[in-house]
């Protein structure tokens, strides 16, 4: 009979927009700094100061990322390839974005040189003015994709490091896999400690 398997389907149908709608509730959390490890998605456990590392040979491969910057121009992850990239995702609306920056800045400037390149992801703002006027405000000297509804950060396979929240670390190594991750605001002392290793990795 097919009276039974209508309710069904018609529940099917309205839990696939309900849990995307409790995805995108999760991505627009503004951590304040309680740092989780691995946010109950990886099999990896944090060291000291909330940094969950996978080791070398254990990494997962990171998700091919390209759009659109803030400003306009076209951003592609793979034109880093060979080097250490620093994917961090924030929001102008978020406080604790606002108090990281100044690190983020201050190491991404210091790193430069030694294969580092760092990029953001903006999400959640609903007009890149908002995005720009951060930019400019916080003197970000390194691109950000814009990515209001937070398709990128879907990219990321289950299972690996993610960006799960605002905001959120992740660092690539030079062989393109995850490596690091932070949940919340870093300082510039943070970030070294997750990005040193993997510059000084052969």
């Amino acid at each position: 009979m097919s009276h039974g398997r209508a309710p069904r389907r018609r529940f099917t149908l309205l839990a696939a927009p309900l849990a995307a709608a409790a995805l995108a509730l999760t991505l627009t959390a503004c951590d304040s700094g309680n740092q989780t490890s691995s946010g109950g998605d990886t099999n990896f456990v944090a060291g000291k100061g909330g940094i969950a590392t996978a080791p070398k040979g254990e990494r997962a491969d990171a998700p091919n990322l390209d759009g659109e910057t803030v400003d306009g121009k076209q951003l592609d992850l793979a034109d880093y390839k060979g080097k250490v990239i620093v994917l961090n995702a924030w929001g102008s609306w978020c406080a604790p974005c606002r108090l990281e920056s100044k690190y983020f800045n201050k190491v991404a400037k210091e790193t430069k040189d030694q294969g580092v390149q760092f990029v953001g992801i903006n999400t959640r703002d609903n007009s890149r003015g908002n995005a720009l006027s951060f930019e400019k405000d916080h003197g970000v000297v390194y691109p950000s994709f814009y990515d209001r509804t937070g398709k990128l950060l879907l990219r990321f396979p289950k299972g690996t490091f993610r960006l799960q929240s605002i905001p959120s670390t992740v660092v690539i190594d030079r062989e393109g896999k995850l490596a690091a991750r932070v949940v919340g605001p870093l300082d510039d002392t943070q970030l070294r400690k997750m990005i040193d290793p993997l510059i000084a990795e052969k």
